[in-house]
C-alpha cells in the first residue's frame, strides 16, 4: 500500500514538473524571436514606423517639406538603416502616450523627458538631448521689481502650464512640497503658445525646457529665463518592451553621430540665436551697402529687368537670404547668394549656386514662378508679399492660412489680413485643422516685413540709382 502511495506521488509530481514545463515552453518566446519583431522586421519591411509630435522641437513642414530636430534625427538613422521612414503625427505629447501603449509603432518621438514615472512605465531608448525645466517670466516683471529668482518669489504670480506635462508633474510636486504657486493648468495651448502669452504679458510665468525656451527667445523677446527648477533630464525616445536589438542599434549609430559632429551640427542650426530669418543688424546693413552692394548691383538690375522686378526688392532680397554673401551655406545646404537649394538650382538651370549672377537670375527666376502659383484672386503688391511668403514658408501653408483667414472673417487676398493669420498656424487649435499642420507662421511675417524695410532703405540710399 504504502509502495503504491509512493509510487503515485512519483508519477504526480513527474507529471506536474513536465505539464509545467511544457506550459512555461509553450508561452516563452526567445529573445532573438522576440526582437525580429523590430530591428530585423524593420529591415525586412524596409520600413521605420514612428509617432511624432507636431511641434517646432519635434516635427513639421517647412519650406523644404519635412524636418525638426527630432525628425531630423530619426530620418538619419532610417537612412542608415536603408529603409523608409514612416511618420504618423499627432498633435499632443498625452496623443503620443497613448500611441505608445496601444499602437504597432517602432518610435515615439515627443521631446519626451525620462522622469522617474516614465521610466518605470515604457521602455525608453537612448537619451539625445540634455534639458533642464526653467522659470520663464515677462521681462515686465524686471520692471515692476517683481522678477522671481526662486520658488518661494512665484506666490502672488500668476503661473500656467501645460496639463499632462512633466511641467504639470513639477508644480504639483512643488505645491505637494508646500510651496504657494497661483497655477493653471491647460490643454488647450501648447506650450509654445503660452510662451508667447508670457511675452505679451497675459500671464506672468510658466514653466518650459530649456530646448524650447531657447528655440522661442527669438520670437518672443519679451519673456526672460528667471531660474531653473530641477536637474538636468534627458530627451529620450520610447521603444517597444524586448526590443533590446533595436536599442543596442540605436545607441550605436547615435554615439557615431555625434562623434562625426553632426549631433553639434544639427544643434546648431535649431537652436542658434543666430539665424538669417530673425535678427536683423542694421547699422551692418549701411555698412554692407557700401561694401558689398556694389559688387553685385549690376546683377540685381539686370535680373529684375528680365523678370520685371525692382531690383532695390530683389536685392533686400538676397540680404535678407545670405547678408550678401555669394559662398552663404545653410546646414540643410542651401547656398549661394539666394540660397537655392540642389534640387531647385537644378530646375531653375542654375549650375554653380556660389556664382553670384546665376544665383540671382535663378532665385528672381524662382520668385517670378511663385508669383504665378498665387491665386488670381490676389492682386498688386498683395501677389508679391504672397509670392515671398510662399518663398520663404512653401506656398501650401500659405494656401493653409487663406483658408483660415476666410474662415476667422478676414480678407484672404491682401497681406495686411494674412499677416495678422499666419501666426496661428503655430498654434494646435488652428493648425490641427488644416492640410499642412503645423507651420512657424510668424516667420513668413517678419521675412516679408524685414525685405520690405531693407528695400525702403535701399530706396532712401540709393535714390538716384535706378
Amino acid at each position: 500500500m504504502k509502495y503504491n502511495q509512493n509510487l503515485f506521488f512519483i508519477v504526480f509530481f513527474a507529471l506536474s514538473f513536465f505539464l509545467f514545463g511544457w506550459f512555461s515552453h509553450s508561452q516563452y518566446v526567445p529573445v532573438h524571436k522576440i526582437e525580429k519583431r523590430y530591428l530585423t522586421k524593420i529591415k525586412e519591411d524596409k520600413e521605420l514606423k514612428v509617432v511624432m509630435l507636431n511641434s517646432p522641437t519635434t516635427y513639421y513642414i517647412g519650406v523644404n517639406g519635412e524636418q525638426g530636430f527630432e525628425y531630423d534625427l530619426l530620418k538619419n538613422y532610417a537612412d542608415r538603416l536603408g529603409v523608409a521612414l514612416d511618420v504618423t503625427v499627432v498633435n499632443t505629447v498625452a496623443e503620443a502616450i497613448a500611441m505608445a501603449k496601444t499602437s504597432d509603432v517602432h518610435i515615439i518621438s515627443a521631446s519626451l523627458s525620462k522622469t522617474a514615472s516614465q521610466v518605470q512605465e515604457f521602455n525608453f531608448g537612448p537619451s539625445y538631448f540634455e534639458v533642464q525645466q526653467q522659470v520663464i517670466c515677462s521681462r515686465k516683471l524686471l520692471q515692476e521689481n517683481k522678477f522671481p529668482r526662486d520658488i518661494e518669489s512665484l506666490a502672488g504670480l500668476s503661473v500656467r502650464v501645460g496639463e499632462e506635462t512633466s511641467y504639470s508633474d513639477t508644480v504639483r510636486a512643488l505645491i505637494k512640497d508646500g510651496f504657494d504657486i497661483n497655477v493653471t493648468y491647460t490643454t488647450e495651448f501648447a506650450t509654445e503658445e503660452i510662451l508667447e502669452q508670457v511675452s505679451k504679458n497675459s500671464i506672468d510665468c510658466t514653466i518650459a525646457d530649456s530646448n524650447i525656451y531657447a528655440l522661442n527667445l527669438r520670437y518672443y523677446p519679451e519673456m526672460e529665463m528667471a531660474f531653473t527648477i530641477n536637474e538636468r533630464e534627458q530627451l529620450a525616445w520610447i521603444l517597444p518592451d524586448g526590443a533590446e536589438h533595436l536599442e543596442a542599434d540605436m545607441y550605436a549609430w547615435l554615439n557615431e553621430y555625434t562623434q562625426q559632429g553632426k549631433m553639434a551640427e544639427l544643434k546648431d542650426h535649431y537652436y542658434s540665436n543666430v539665424h538669417y530669418f530673425n535678427y536683423y543688424d542694421y547699422k551692418m546693413f549701411y555698412k554692407r551697402i557700401e561694401n558689398r552692394l556694389p559688387k553685385y548691383q549690376k546683377y540685381f538690375v539686370h535680373a529684375g529687368e528680365k523678370y520685371e522686378i525692382p531690383w532695390k526688392l530683389l536685392a533686400a532680397i538676397a540680404y535678407q537670404e545670405s547678408h550678401w554673401n555669394p559662398n552663404a551655406k545653410s546646414f540643410t545646404g542651401v547656398r549661394g547668394m539666394m540660397m537655392l537649394t540642389n534640387a531647385t538650382a537644378k530646375l531653375l538651370g542654375v549650375k554653380n549656386r556660389v556664382d553670384a549672377n546665376q544665383s540671382i537670375i535663378g532665385g528672381t527666376r524662382h520668385i517670378k514662378q511663385m508669383i504665378k502659383f498665387v491665386p488670381k484672386e490676389i492682386e498688386g503688391e498683395n501677389r508679391l508679399k504672397f509670392a515671398l511668403a510662399a518663398y520663404n514658408i512653401g506656398m501650401g501653408h500659405v494656401l493653409d492660412a487663406q483658408k483660415l483667414a476666410k474662415r476667422l472673417g478676414y480678407n484672404q487676398n491682401i497681406w495686411s489680413d494674412l499677416k495678422q493669420v499666419l501666426p496661428l498656424l503655430s498654434k494646435k487649435k488652428y493648425y490641427q485643422t488644416l492640410k499642412y499642420g503645423y507651420a512657424r507662421g510668424e516667420e513668413p511675417v517678419k521675412y516679408v516685413e524685414s525685405i520690405y524695410d531693407y528695400r525702403d532703405i535701399l530706396e532712401k540710399n540709393l535714390d538716384n540709382v535706378e
